[in-house]
């Protein structure tokens, strides 16, 4: 019965209804947290399948680790700061998927530099295993990808007409206003229809969010380009470039 009414709001979006049970399974409801789980799987794997850029199924680590995300957002969401549960989970779980991309990437660059020193001699291999060896090579290897995100980011940008020094110079001065532009950036980002007019147009679709946000026409044109840059950074896959965001990141 419960999971009929929860299958039921997806239809009808009745987000009253849908916070209240949030704040069932927030409270310690475990039916309710199980049937929330079941009802929104399909939501996480299409969330684990975008940022993983390959289809995720109930058999893939990474979707045990999107399941988890949710779970926590559902622990932590406040109707009262955040946009909607859905929205909400969106941003857990990509921030606990690229959390575990990023480990996963420097196990894998460590087993792979052991395999190959393995084949070294002898007397050079107790050298080449040495931890300090071992993490200068991928520190090393961290530095070569962050230059080559840069340089990637930096053409990303110049489609839009952007640069860096360009918004060096019209980046949000105060904190709280650096933190609402990127907030509604965040809402660009994971809305598909509001992502799709800035790729098309290269224009933000100002007058749909100004409908759905706080914030004056005037604010939202003042702090359009930098809207623009976080929402290309936040859907792209530079991941040690969004490392310096970490803390605007819901």
């Amino acid at each position: 019965m419960l999971l009929s009414i929860i299958q039921g709001l997806f239809k009808t979006k009745t987000k009253q209804t849908m916070n209240e049970l949030a704040y069932k399974a927030k409270a310690g409801d475990e039916e309710v947290l199980s049937d929330l789980l079941f009802a929104f799987t399909p939501f996480i794997k299409k969330t684990a399948t975008f940022i993983c850029k390959r289809p995720i199924d109930e058999h893939d680590e990474e979707f045990s680790i999107a399941m988890n995300g949710f779970h926590e957002a559902l622990k932590a969401f406040d109707s009262t700061k955040d946009a909607s549960l859905q929205t909400f989970a969106h941003l857990i779980i990509k921030r606990r998927m690229v959390d575990f991309i990023r480990k996963e990437a420097i196990r894998n660059e460590k087993e792979l530099f052991m395999q190959t020193n393995e084949e070294a001699a002898t007397t050079e291999q107790h050298f080449l295993l040495d931890k300090q060896s071992i993490d200068t090579h991928i520190e090393e290897q961290r530095s070569a990808t962050r230059r080559e995100e840069l340089i990637r980011y930096s053409e990303l940008l110049a489609t839009f007409n952007l640069s860096f020094d360009e918004l060096t110079k019209v980046a949000p001065k105060h904190a709280d206003a650096r933190k609402t532009a990127f907030q509604i950036a965040q809402i660009v980002a994971e809305t598909e229809e509001f992502y799709d007019h800035l790729m098309k147009t290269k224009q933000l679709p100002l007058k749909e969010i100004e409908a759905i946000v706080e914030v004056s026409r005037k604010t939202l044109e003042r702090h359009r380009k930098y809207m623009i840059a976080v929402v290309l950074l936040l859907n792209s896959d530079f991941v040690y470039i969004k490392e310096y965001v970490k803390g605007e990141i819901i």
